[in-house]
């Protein structure tokens, strides 16, 4: 029985010192073994690798992928003009050469990002001092990217102390104004939109009031032409009215005199409650007394 638990306790510590010597690398990655401290071995094609069990060998994992790094830093920049800007913007690189990487930047990618934002913004820093911000914007955008590169590549690939790394693209993704001159910015805007629209809206009205005094003449002009036509249309009806009324009764004056009698009676006895006190032997009731009314010829 003690010979049995033997047996498997060593096919345990067998399969644990086998399993301690075995690694995989992924395709994503380098591996790099360590001896007693001091690279033995990078490790680039992905696979099963063999190496000594612990403490003599040991292994770590750097990824060998395309890395973006974006920026953090919310400090404004002086312009060649001295305006206050805060640029915002990202590079992508990847860790070429495991062994410089480790001794000169560090075991993980952590640091090799703190490292190069670092130098990514000083660089940003130096050539924006260069440039207005209209070219900032437009004209020199793509030769402000094309030098902080390649200074960025200078330096992590400086022949005493490289980086292991490489630095594939270096791009802008926003150039604004300092949160300080933005709000000024902003109010002076402000005020300019609505000095030009208190323009408007009194160009609008005077405009307005234009119009309306052109059309209260137009309309006393066009009235007063009515009423004079009116007027004359009118006093030429009652001119030939009583041109016809002068002819008509010029043939029989009896008759003419009875007939306004009959329309004075017709007036004056309108309303049934109207109460007339006049003397029957007045001329008023002449035409109701005479019996000596001419035929009309």
């Amino acid at each position: 029985m003690n010979k049995l638990g033997f047996i498997i306790t060593s096919l345990i510590v067998a399969l644990a010192i086998a399993s301690s010597m075995l690694f995989v690398v992924d395709q994503r990655q380098f591996g790099v073994v360590f001896q007693l401290g001091q690279i033995k071995q990078v490790v680039t094609e992905p696979g099963l690798n063999f190496k000594l069990p612990p403490p003599f060998q040991n292994v770590s994992y750097i990824d060998k992928r395309l890395l973006t790094l974006e920026s953090t830093d919310t400090e404004p920049t002086l312009t060649a003009e001295k305006q206050r800007v805060v640029i915002d913007w990202y590079v992508r690189w990847r860790i070429s050469d495991p062994q410089a990487y480790i001794r000169n930047v560090g075991v993980n990618e952590r640091a090799g990002a703190l490292q190069l934002n670092r130098v990514v913004r000083n660089s940003f820093q130096q050539e924006v001092n260069k440039r207005t911000v209209n070219e900032l914007l437009s004209s020199r955008r793509e030769e402000l990217m094309a030098d902080v590169k390649r200074e960025v590549l200078a330096a992590v690939r400086s022949a005493d102390k490289p980086w292991g790394m490489d630095v594939v693209d270096v791009r802008i993704t926003r150039v604004d104004y300092a949160e300080s001159i933005t709000a000024s910015v902003y109010q002076r805007m402000e005020a300019e939109r609505k000095r030009v629209a208190n323009e408007l809206r009194s160009t609008g009205f005077a405009e307005g009031e234009k119009i309306r005094a052109d059309a209260d003449r137009q309309r006393e002009v066009i009235v007063s032409e009515a009423y004079r036509d009116a007027q004359l249309i009118k006093g030429a009806g009652d001119a030939k009215a009583a041109a016809t009324f002068g002819e008509a009764f010029g043939r029989d004056p009896a008759f003419a005199q009875f007939y306004r009698s009959l329309d004075a009676y017709k007036a004056s006895f309108a309303n049934k409650s109207d109460v007339f006190v006049v003397d029957p032997s007045s001329d008023f009731f002449k035409g109701m007394r005479s019996s000596n009314v001419a035929p009309a010829r």
